[in-house]
């Protein structure tokens, strides 16, 4: 049992299980009702997003300092109550289900996905490769 980390969109692996969005906004021009039929998500969890001013960080962020001022304002965003419930309860799920969570950036170095794998494996959880 693990935890996936996915570029959403992509193909699915035979054991990943259900997928989390980890996104402020669904993907544009999809239907609803096509989410999970082409591999986006099954559930949409934005409150794992990095709000939209962090994105903005993200986005800007040319080297690896600017990324590092990214990544410990998404940090401290994951570590707000409901947040980091969230994480701990994905990281304890993780030992008994298989599931998956993605964003859909392409780079995950780059990505606030590789943020959230450090923070769910800071946690505790099984997380597949």
């Amino acid at each position: 049992m693990a935890i996936r980390i996915v570029r959403l969109g992509s193909d699915r692996t035979a054991d990943e299980g259900p997928r989390i969005g980890t996104v402020r906004r669904p993907p544009r021009g999809v239907p609803k009702t096509q989410f999970a039929r082409q591999n986006w998500y099954d559930v949409w969890y934005p409150m794992l997003a990095p709000s939209a001013a962090t994105i903005k960080l993200g986005q800007q962020a040319s080297d690896d300092a600017k990324w590092a001022i990214f990544a410990k304002r998404y940090r401290a965003e994951m570590a707000q109550a409901d947040a980091a419930r969230t994480i701990e309860l994905l990281a304890a799920l993780s030992h008994h289900a298989n599931f998956s969570v993605g964003c859909y950036c392409q780079d995950e170095s780059r990505c606030h996905r590789s943020v959230l794998r450090a923070l769910l494996k800071e946690r505790g959880a099984a997380l597949a490769r």
